[in-house]
């Protein structure tokens, strides 16, 4: 055995210390102070003898970790700050050591407050903008209530009576009995099978002319495909059209007018169907009759519900199951749809009894005084004080609605926006030197024309009178706004022209 030399001992020394700290689990700083305390308390020799598996010190590593679990997290996320740290920085003496003491230090205090304010501040965010995403779609209309109680016109034998003059001259309309295909070259205001297409049709036709809503809803046919198979066969491939870019849905429509408004509806609109389908199919697989018109629907009906949005086919022809007033209130939460396209997609594709208003429709209901004038105390609700401002589309809707008889509802609304595209004394823009003048109207006898000519500074100048004998040129209030493709904003300002089928 060879002798043992006091730099020998001090070898044994330094290999036993890092020996037995590397046994640590988990070294916190204040073992350390304690160990070497106890270095240098023993003399080399004695520290020669001692070997790692003596009771002494297998007591010390159990007695310093049940301490430290005091100040240490779980999981071994660290000890919590500013207890540690400071013994630490009491006992290091090398400049290196404490460099890389203090980063340690950094990392367990400041990135953990920080998460902290993140959640709280994700959370309150969440909570202020909830409310802004709901769209307010009242529009001031109670179901089944006209805003203009007081005002008894018109009576159901006046519909009669000029659903029986129209039809003289533009022929008997009646609704079909079955929804024809979609056609890919024309957008039409719902004539098709699909809800989902119906409503995105319609959308495309707002503030524009017939031809232009074509050429946008053409333009979405080329870019994104049609569907071969199921109900919306023939039609735009919608999820296609959900999953793409705004910008690439904005190219595709451009050549319809207000592209910028009507791609960012058209994206948002496809989304909220897509989440509501998802959300339908979870609770038609589960026992309760949660998903509206379920009860309605037979289990096949539902397996054929679940399978479409496995397969992210976006429907809302589960429309067809609930009420009026319920699917009315269903279109109208969507961004950009209003009271006139819900009520052409209720009208046209759901085939429900609906009063349909667009600025031909509102025109003639002005004129024929179906709805008070502005200034007329019954346009006031009850109780209510001041000037009758006049009536807009959509109070007109609500008005008529109530007044207008379910099964005069679809030809009234046809023969006035034929009548309102083509009569020569009916048009949006029309006076006695407008060509095709003499030939008179049918439904003269009936009419107050009024509005502003142009050119002509007080509104007092305006002409009025039955059977056309106004001197002056009429312009419809709307006329303007819609020739000059006002936006809609996202609110369906009903200045669509709904083709006639």
């Amino acid at each position: 055995m060879g002798r043992v030399t006091r730099g020998s001992a001090a070898k044994l020394v330094t290999t036993s210390s890092s020996t037995e700290s590397d046994q640590l689990s988990s070294p916190p700083a204040t073992p350390k102070v304690k160990k070497t305390k106890g270095v240098k308390a023993t003399s080399p020799a004695k520290l020669s003898t001692i070997t790692p598996n003596s009771s002494r010190k297998r007591s010390r590593p159990t007695t310093i970790k049940d301490e430290g679990d005091v100040n240490e997290l779980p999981h071994n996320l660290g000890s919590i700050p500013d207890l540690v740290p400071k013994v630490e920085e009491a006992e290091e003496q090398s400049p290196a050591k404490k460099a890389r003491k203090s980063r340690k230090t950094r990392k367990p205090t400041t990135p953990k407050v920080e998460k902290v304010d993140e959640i709280v501040t994700k959370a309150t965010s969440v909570k202020r903008e909830s409310p802004k995403k709901a769209k307010n779609n009242t529009y001031g209309l109670t179901p089944g209530q006209t805003p203009y109680p007081n005002w008894p016109h018109p009576t159901a034998e006046e519909c009669e009576e000029v659903v029986r003059l129209l039809s003289s001259i533009h022929g008997q309309v009646r609704a079909p009995k079955t929804i024809p295909m979609p056609s890919l070259t024309t957008s039409g205001c719902g004539e098709v099978p699909s809800v989902l297409d119906a409503l995105i049709r319609t959308r495309l036709s707002a503030a524009t002319s017939g031809t232009n809503s074509s050429r946008a809803f053409a333009g979405l046919v080329a870019k994104f495909g049609t569907l071969k198979s199921g109900v919306g066969k023939g039609s735009v491939d919608w999820n296609k059209v959900r999953l793409a870019d705004t910008k690439e849905v904005f190219d595709a429509i451009k050549s319809g007018g207000l592209a910028d408004v009507k791609s960012k509806d058209i994206k948002k609109i496809l989304q909220m169907v897509w989440e509501e389908n998802q959300a339908r199919r979870d609770a038609l697989l589960s026992s309760s009759d949660a998903a509206p018109g379920s009860s309605n629907e037979g289990q096949e009906e539902k397996n054929a519900e679940v399978a479409k949005a496995d397969e992210n086919v976006l429907s809302l022809d589960h429309l067809h199951l609930v009420s009026n007033d319920e699917a009315f209130n269903a279109l109208t939460k969507y961004p950009g749809i209003g009271p006139k396209t819900a009520s052409c997609v209720l009208l046209f594709c759901l085939q429900r009894p609906s009063f349909a208003v667009d600025t031909h429709v509102f025109r003639l209901c002005k004129w024929l005084d179906w709805v008070p004038p502005p200034g007329d105390p019954a346009g006031l609700a009850p109780g209510a004080k001041g000037t009758f401002v006049g009536p807009n589309r959509n109070s007109t809707y609500a008005h008529c609605e109530v007044r207008i008889p379910d099964d005069l509802k679809y030809p009234l609304h046809q023969l006035f926006i034929k009548h309102g595209k083509t009569c020569p004394r009916c048009r949006a823009i029309t006076g006695e030197n407008s060509e095709g003048w003499e030939k008179g109207c049918v439904i003269d006898h009936l009419v107050k024309r009024s509005g502003g000519r142009k050119g002509v500074e007080s509104p007092a100048k305006a002409s009025s009178g039955r059977s056309g004998k106004g001197k002056k040129k009429i312009v419809d209030d709307e006329s303007e706004a819609e020739s000059s493709e006002l936006s809609d904003l996202g609110s369906d300002d009903d200045m669509s022209e709904a083709s006639s089928t």
